[in-house]
């Protein structure tokens, strides 16, 4: 078991956007939290047909039962795989800076969600499936370190940009919250745009809570160009959504435009190509936060309560 020193200097963190600085609670910091971290990758990498077995009945679920000893040993001397596992050490030869966040990380954990478990962390690699980067399950806490190599790291040339530029170190921590929230924010069974817009605008007020030290982009996925547009132009996405009457709409298109990961959100417009994905879920987020400022609702009150009735009691009104 490995308890990891917060340095002091993370007592004191500025919030995005904000001009005062912000404390974390000391009740936070005091949280007993200990990680327990092991470079699966490494332990891998140095395997060899006697010692495979030993490693498997080491970490049974890592290794699915369909799959013979010779997969895994030609696994070890592929070529390919050979370029990744020392590209993920060149780039990950010391946990520290990791460990130190993901500690502080876990400290929020526990303090807003006191019986959520702290899960055994693994790293390892997973020929670049982004898709499921980060594998979160009650006791176990899964991280694909070659995908967090950077956005111009050569293996990611064949990925469309967009999502190439989320395989940055910079993101591990949010990506991380956000396979928390799939298991904390119950997904809505009310089909309109709104109620998903809500349901990702609790997602990411869920990272407001537990990454503050982090940038508003790093929570949502904008680069500083993105975000500094998605801030200009609040008034005029929610004066788009309003005048079309998509709120209450339950157009499936509607997620592909404005809510799933793209280069870019579909107004329809000239001003297309210029904005950033996924403006829906920006949206609902400023209305959860409008909710929470008005209010004070405890954050566990927050995440089951029903759209329409954050939405009403938000009393929202977009940035000019």
């Amino acid at each position: 078991m490995l308890r990891t020193l917060v340095p002091v200097f993370f007592l004191i963190l500025i919030f995005s956007g904000c001009a005062d600085e912000k404390v974390i609670l000391p009740e936070i910091m005091d949280q007993p939290v200990e990680l327990q971290i092991r470079r699966f990758d490494k332990e891998f990498a140095n395997v060899d047909a006697g010692s495979l077995p030993a490693l498997k009945e080491k970490y049974p679920f890592l290794f699915p039962p369909q799959y013979p000893d010779s997969i895994w040993l030609a696994k070890l001397n592929d070529t390919i795989q050979v370029e990744l596992r020392q590209a993920v050490d060149s780039a990950y030869s010391d946990l520290g800076p990791i460990e130190e966040e993901l500690t502080l990380l876990f400290k929020h954990v526990a303090y807003y969600f006191p019986k959520y478990p702290i899960p055994d962390l693994f790293t390892l690699t997973t020929d670049v499936d982004y898709e499921n980067r980060i594998i979160l399950t009650d006791s176990l806490l899964l991280i694909g370190l070659d995908n967090y190599l950077g956005k111009e790291h050569r293996f990611y040339a064949g990925i469309d940009r967009y999502i190439a530029k989320g395989l940055d170190p910079k993101y591990l921590e949010s990506d991380i919250v956000s396979a928390l929230a799939k298991r904390v924010v119950p997904y809505p069974q009310d089909r309109t745009f709104l109620a998903q817009m809500i349901y990702y605008g609790k997602e990411l007020y869920l990272k407001d809570l537990l990454l503050p030290w982090q940038t508003d982009g790093q929570k949502i996925g904008y680069d500083e160009e993105e975000m500094t547009w998605a801030q200009a132009n609040e008034e005029q996405i929610w004066r788009y959504f309003i005048e079309r009457e998509m709120l209450y709409s339950t157009d499936s298109k509607l997620g592909p435009r404005f809510l799933d990961p793209a280069p870019f959100s579909k107004f329809r417009l000239e001003l297309d190509n210029e904005s950033p994905g996924r403006l829906g879920r920006y949206m609902g987020w400023q209305i959860v936060r409008a909710f929470m400022e008005r209010t004070n609702t405890p954050p566990d009150r927050l995440w089951g309560m029903p759209a329409e009735t954050l939405f009403k009691e938000s009393n929202y009104k977009p940035q000019k």
